[in-house]
């Protein structure tokens, strides 16, 4: 799968993002292990404490059809340059991609590449669950 298909996918998916009160449209998109691609956009609420982000709609339909690990992200807003993903999507993203490549991208066709661990050097992971539940 090319990082152009899934940058495709989260341009498409955008334009359907509930931004109302922030009017920032953003598409996200996942690529899981076995080729397979899910999309997603944020969801915003009048409660803001309820808003939910593109990565992490992608990330939660692609476990919902069964995806457990997931290789690449792309996310796309239509800033002037690209934006990374807010520290609870990092974290997300880390439960089901620890080393996945992060494509951001523009509208207007500015890219930048990076990795998931560039963005979160120190995740919090299942072992501290684990780890603690044994003391």
């Amino acid at each position: 799968m090319s990082d152009s298909a899934l940058v495709a996918a989260a341009t498409r998916v955008r334009v359907h993002a509930w931004a109302p009160y922030s009017d920032v449209q953003v598409g996200a998109a996942v690529l899981a292990d076995d080729g397979r691609i899910f999309a997603g956009v944020n969801v915003e609420n009048a409660s803001f404490s309820h808003v939910c982000c593109a990565e992490r709609v992608a990330v939660f339909k692609a476990v919902s059809e069964g995806a457990r690990r997931l290789v690449a992200c792309a996310v796309v807003t239509d800033h002037d340059q690209p934006v990374s993903p807010c520290g609870a999507c990092r974290q997300v993203l880390h439960e089901f991609g620890p080393d996945m490549r992060l494509i951001l991208a523009t509208t207007d066709g500015v890219r930048r590449e990076t990795t998931l661990r560039a963005l979160l050097p120190e995740p919090f992971e299942a072992r501290h669950v684990l780890d603690h539940r044994r003391a």
